[in-house]
């Protein structure tokens, strides 16, 4: 096959690139940015349908593997802009593969789709714009696309791992945690996580099979003490994990909204309702049954990183 990777520089889309040309499959590799293997550099935020077409054409599929930081705050109202950032561009990009003749397509969701549907009661997508505008680029990316080109949408948890200098966003905020001083409690819940590894080998396998699928993925599932003191083993810092109050947790994101709220700002997951999240074990079948001990070691190594990169996760 011949896939187009949008976010080809990023930390999955890299990981992508190189799962599928090692199974013999040629890519075409699109960023914002220049870097080292990209093929063409265009802003999907702003590109058009006849923009898109002639990078699509020729290829067989296309893998979406950008998105925005969810927890950047916003002046209100923050739909617009979230639509704009992660439901305009995948529409557009379905409406051009569907035009070129495209047969199969993967985009890189989020697992709280998947909670949505596990858990109406929740009201995730009612309570938080960033979920809202997953569960609308699945949905309007699909009808896009059109029953001829299925797309997959991977429900990605914590991403862990490496592609050159490119870490997860929130990498680097952990890891001068765990190096520092500062006691590390965190709450009771916990969440699933996966290597940028195995999501591109799922996306491949979805690929081939020219899945249609929604494709909730996950290595191990980890309670939140588990994931930070394996994080501080990583960097040598071996220390112990306390558990924070539920009601301090509650109160403390709670206060969080209500100051950005005095701010008229909001983010995509909103601090009011985020302990809600925090608090419950958001953890997946596994999909792998890998361990993580390899990508957690690449994310956070015992020297501490100078000047890396990161790359949005798409969880």
């Amino acid at each position: 096959m011949r896939i187009l990777v949008v976010g080809g520089s990023g930390l999955i889309g890299a990981h992508v690139v190189d799962v599928l040309r090692e199974r013999g499959h040629a890519t075409t590799t699109v960023a914002r940015t220049a870097q080292p293997g990209v093929d063409h550099l265009l802003d999907l935020g702003s590109a058009s349908i006849e923009d898109l077409r002639p990078l699509l054409a020729g290829h067989d599929g296309v893998v979406y593997a950008t998105r925005t930081d969810e927890q950047r705050p916003l002046p209100k109202p923050i739909y617009p802009q979230f639509r704009r950032d992660n439901v305009d561009p995948v529409v557009r990009l379905c409406t051009a593969a569907r035009l070129e003749g495209l047969t199969r397509g993967v985009v890189m969701g989020s697992y709280y789709t998947y909670f949505d549907r596990l858990h109406p009661r929740w009201r995730l997508a009612e309570r938080h714009t960033y979920i809202r505008c997953r569960v609308e680029q699945a949905r309007e990316g699909r009808a896009a696309a059109g029953p001829d080109l299925p797309v997959a949408v991977l429900e990605l948890p914590f991403v862990f791992g490496r592609a050159g200098d490119r870490l997860p966003n929130w990498a680097g905020p952990l890891d001068r945690w765990a190096r520092s001083r500062t006691p590390l409690a965190v709450p009771t819940g916990g969440s699933a996580a996966v290597s940028a590894r195995s999501v591109a080998e799922i996306a491949a396998d979805a690929l081939e099979q020219a899945s249609g699928a929604d494709i909730p993925v996950a290595d191990e599932n980890l309670t939140w003490d588990d994931m930070i003191g394996r994080i501080a083993e990583a960097v040598g810092r071996r220390r112990r994990v306390g558990r924070l109050p539920a009601g301090a947790a509650k109160a403390a994101f709670r206060l969080g909204g209500a100051l950005q709220a005095l701010g008229r700002k909001e983010s995509g997951i909103n601090l009011s309702h985020l302990a809600d999240l925090l608090l419950v074990d958001l953890f997946v079948e596994p999909t792998t049954g890998r361990s993580l001990d390899s990508a957690l070691r690449e994310t956070f190594p015992t020297t501490a990183p100078t000047g890396a990169a990161t790359a949005v996760d798409p969880g």
